[in-house]
């Protein structure tokens, strides 16, 4: 490892970025930094992802994560959840732990809105900032670096990270530390509700004989479109590949951060709350590790069990 990394007030190539966390979503992120001139120092919990990284994107790999800390300024988390991010800041031996004043963490990971307050709360402690930033545009869009970013935090500190941020995608601000991952738990609510949706209807359609992928078509040129009328249908659940990337079980994680998001402001949530709710008995039948695509079979099952 090289020496210390000096505080920057911009980072730019080729500063050199913590990236931890190299599954779907994460390696490709990691490898458009890479490409940008960035210089990577990157982790994950398993060691075979960082070899296979490795392999094709040139990294350091830190013998500890305080290790990754000491030799970064900025450092990326895209990690399956709120528990293992502050895990691996916070616990001993953590990245916290070797972060210099005026460090900043990005976590792109999905993780509890209430959780990533305190959080900040706990890294502004040590003169550490945070930007919570979730993404949208699942691996395709990881790949090519136009994923959906909303950055929540100090709007200086985004303005800091923001031309690291763009070269994994767009930057959308959204206020207060943890906004950005009530945005990203909302706007999941959302995806799951069109996807559950359009698999109630065509499942209703074509038992009344109509045609799945005729059904489709009208959808898409008629007020019931969506993006998985547009999108995750024709590509993953008509050819019945059932393998857009994303897992059933991080997507019924974000449905219960959206009920906490609807819990913690009073908001109506019983729609949101039933989704949930099919989307956790989902997930117990199919397996968190699922394509999330994969709630169509769970949907066709409870119909084969009618009949």
């Amino acid at each position: 490892m090289t020496a210390p990394a000096k505080p920057l007030s911009e980072f730019t190539p080729p500063s050199r970025i913590g990236f931890i966390g190299l599954g779907n979503m994460g390696a490709p992120m990691a490898a458009l930094l890479h490409d940008a001139g960035y210089a990577l120092v990157v982790a994950d919990a398993d060691a075979g992802a960082v070899s296979r990284f490795a392999e094709r994107v040139a990294c350091d790999q830190p013998g500890s994560l305080s290790e990754l800390g000491k030799h970064c300024q900025a450092v990326i988390t895209m990690l399956p959840g709120g528990e293992a991010v502050r895990e691996v800041l916070m616990g001993d031996g953590g990245v916290a732990a070797g972060l210099q004043p005026g460090a900043v963490v990005i976590d792109m990971s999905s993780s509890s809105p209430v959780g990533t307050r305190e959080l900040a709360t706990d890294l502004a402690g040590r003169h550490i900032e945070l930007v919570d930033a979730p993404v949208s545009g699942g691996v395709r869009r990881a790949v090519d670096g136009t994923l959906a970013i909303m950055a929540g935090g100090d709007p200086a500190v985004i303005e800091r990270v923001r031309r690291l941020l763009e070269v994994m995608g767009k930057v959308f601000p959204t206020g207060v530390p943890g906004s950005g991952h009530a945005m990203k738990a909302l706007n999941n609510y959302l995806s799951a509700g069109t996807l559950t949706l359009t698999a109630e209807a065509i499942l209703a359609g074509t038992r009344f004989g109509l045609d799945a992928r005729t059904m489709v078509d009208i959808l898409n040129v008629s007020t019931g479109r969506s993006n998985s009328t547009e999108y995750k249908y024709p590509t993953f659940v008509l050819p019945r590949r059932f393998d857009s990337g994303f897992a059933m079980g991080l997507l019924a994680k974000d449905l219960r951060l959206a009920v906490e998001v609807a819990g913690a402001t009073g908001s109506p949530s019983a729609l949101l709350r039933e989704l949930s709710g099919v989307w956790d008995a989902a997930e117990a039948r199919m397996g968190s590790a699922a394509d999330h695509t994969e709630v169509v079979i769970y949907l066709e099952s409870l119909l084969e069990e009618r009949t």
